[in-house]
């Protein structure tokens, strides 16, 4: 944990009255009123001195990868062995699915109670980043969640105790150009042909403006208690920003559909949802070595099941509609039914709520149902004083048939 960030975790320690433990490169914190309550590690990927030997090819697989089987054939056993799992899951994510997200940058920049502004350099070039800043009614420091294209419930959250940051992903990577010619911020930096997809890229902006936060001193807004939300692509973005940076502490993608939460293997039997030759193909938003399993999913050596797994034992709040087939709400209920394993075997199965039951079908709208667990979440993995329930899996039609997709046991972690 870097010096700010344990600055900060002691700061919302005090004011909290909390007691901590370590647990898989997070810290849990006790509130007053007993409940257990993750919170985000004080680094961008806690698993980063893990030596990764990554595979030249794997079998392929019809079923959900073992998120528990490391990549030398040996199991998870313990709690500790799940860091370094994670960061194997992270690089074979990146090779196969997202695109590398770079770590080599140099970043300053500064935090007012309006805006905050990255300044990266890296490769001899640097570019800004910025994002406008809501604050909430009350006294700060504050938590800030993320929106990403202004697409969230932003009068909830901000009720709840949590700034609004606005961030334009955009500005970072461009929609609309072809995969040789990449543009946007970190495609100035790293090259207009670099294959890093865009929710790589977008993930990347968003670690760049917390690392400004992390080196402020913390009186405007908490670096180890960010959120993110987005719907739709933007909900594809939310996910992916929640997943590879670990000082995300409340990940919530909307409708995020295919290229999002949604298993890949699911989708590629499914009919309805949108498939995966056209989510590669709209637009860059995945890798550019992801083409070579949008016709092979089962070749893939992970799928997003073990995302949802990196975020443990993280918050993670998935609303999803089912009325539009497209979005294929059933595959990220198989993802997330079968992600929740990896919280259970942490002991955190109350921070991973998965919901898609909801009576308004328009797409990306503000449901009253969803503000609930919305408030709750905020309120117990961003602000610290929540009591609401929070955790489960709630699927519209029923829990999906998991014998199809998964074959492996969750072990018992000492």
């Amino acid at each position: 944990m870097t010096g700010s960030g344990r600055s900060l975790l002691r700061r919302s320690m005090v004011v909290l009255s909390l007691a901590a433990l370590t647990v898989a490169g997070s810290v849990m914190v006790n509130t007053a009123a007993g409940a257990a309550v993750p919170l985000a590690a004080g680094v961008e990927d806690d698993g980063a001195d893990c030596a990764v030997t990554l595979p030249s090819s794997t079998p392929s697989n019809a079923m959900l990868p073992d998120p528990f089987t490391k990549i030398n054939g040996t199991r998870v056993t313990t709690k500790a062995d799940w860091r370094c799992r994670r960061e194997e899951i992270k690089k074979l994510a990146e090779k196969t699915i997202y695109g590398e997200k770079p770590t080599n940058a140099t970043v300053t920049g500064t935090v007012t109670s309006s805006r905050i502004t990255a300044n990266v350099t890296a490769n001899g070039r640097t570019v800004t980043i910025s994002a406008s800043v809501s604050l909430p009614s009350g006294t700060g420091p504050f938590p800030g969640v993320f929106v990403v294209g202004g697409f969230g419930d932003t009068n909830t959250i901000k009720a709840a105790g949590a700034a609004i940051i606005n961030y334009d992903p955009l500005a970072v990577g461009k929609e609309g150009t072809s995969r040789s010619n990449k543009q946007g911020a970190f495609y100035t930096l790293y090259g207009s042909t670099s294959t890093t997809g865009l929710l790589a890229a977008w993930a990347w902006g968003v670690s760049r403006l917390i690392d400004v936060i992390a080196q402020s001193d913390g009186r405007v807004l908490i670096a180890d208690r960010s959120g993110v939300t987005g719907c739709s692509r933007y909900g594809k973005a939310a996910f992916a920003i929640g997943v590879f940076d670990q000082r995300i502490a409340l990940t919530i993608p909307v409708e995020s559909g295919s290229g999002g939460v949604s298993a890949f293997r699911a989708i590629a039997r499914d009919g309805g949802a949108q498939p995966l030759s056209s989510t590669y193909n709209e637009q860059p938003w995945l890798g550019d070595a992801f083409g070579g399993y949008v016709n092979n999913p089962n070749g893939l050596p992970v799928d997003t099941h073990e995302m949802v797994g990196m975020v443990a034992p993280r918050g993670l709040l998935i609303l999803d509609n089912p009325a539009i087939a497209w979005l294929g709400a059933r595959n990220a209920a198989i993802a997330a039914t079968a992600g929740m394993e990896v919280y259970k075997a942490l002991g955190a199965s109350s921070a991973l709520t998965y919901t898609s039951t909801t009576s308004n079908g328009n797409h990306c709208a503000i449901r009253s149902e969803w503000n609930a667990p919305t408030t709750n979440n905020v309120k117990k993995f961003l602000v610290g004083t929540g009591t609401g329930a929070t955790g489960g899996i709630s699927v519209s039609g029923g829990a999906p048939d998991m014998s199809s997709w998964k074959n492996w046991t969750t072990p018992t972690l000492g």
